[in-house]
């Protein structure tokens, strides 16, 4: 069976942490950065960004993530592990967990994404809702030798949330690598960016 390579270490939370170990400043907006983390990561990466798929199978969840959406323990759920790869390099390893009954009718076409990002999808469907994002500080499984993460660290912070979509859920929990190294937060891009006035050309 696939073994992911990050393991969360404690109990998910939302800020502030009740830990000693808080995440570093520069990494909380995108933490908690509740728009799409994808389109974020291509402003990042000035568009030198792809997916690289690592896992995409039917499994049953952790338990933790039965709880968290509400699944029976054993229950089936399309698993998929991606990286999200910036200016070459792996910047968030995602874990989706997308129950069988939540991919019925038009959400079917979530089951084969290819190399296409979930997250892109779910910010293009009308009515998509996002709970609470909570954070946790994630441990890399011995069990899983992924050298595709690029190296060795043994932690990294991670945040997950459930979407609603058409009423079903869908839970979606995102590590930032040692290697993504941001050079400002992702609503701060945006609100960079010109703005058009009457009078410009």
């Amino acid at each position: 069976m696939h073994q992911s390579p990050f393991v969360p270490s404690g109990d998910w939370q939302s800020l502030p942490l009740e830990t000693q170990q808080q995440p570093p400043k520069a990494l909380i907006p995108w933490l908690c950065y509740s728009d799409s983390l994808t389109a974020a990561l291509k402003r990042q990466s000035g568009g030198d960004f792809y997916v690289q798929v690592l896992h995409q199978g039917w499994q049953s969840p952790h338990p933790e993530e039965c709880r968290a959406l509400g699944l029976r323990d054993g229950s089936r759920a399309l698993i998929r592990e991606v990286l999200l790869h910036g200016c070459g390099q792996p910047w968030v390893y995602a874990r989706s967990v997308l129950p069988e009954r939540s991919l019925q009718g038009k959400s079917r076409n979530l089951r084969s994404l290819d190399s296409r990002p979930l997250g892109e999808l779910l910010f293009c469907e009308p009515g998509i809702r996002r709970g609470e994002i909570t954070l946790n500080l994630l441990e890399r499984s011995p069990a899983c030798q992924c050298v595709e993460l690029g190296d060795n660290a043994s932690t990294a912070w991670g945040r997950r949330s459930v979407f609603w979509l058409r009423d079903k859920p869908l839970l979606v929990a995102e590590a930032f690598l040692p290697l993504f190294q941001p050079t400002g937060a992702p609503y701060l891009q945006e609100l960079a960016k010109p703005t058009l006035t009457e009078d410009s050309p």
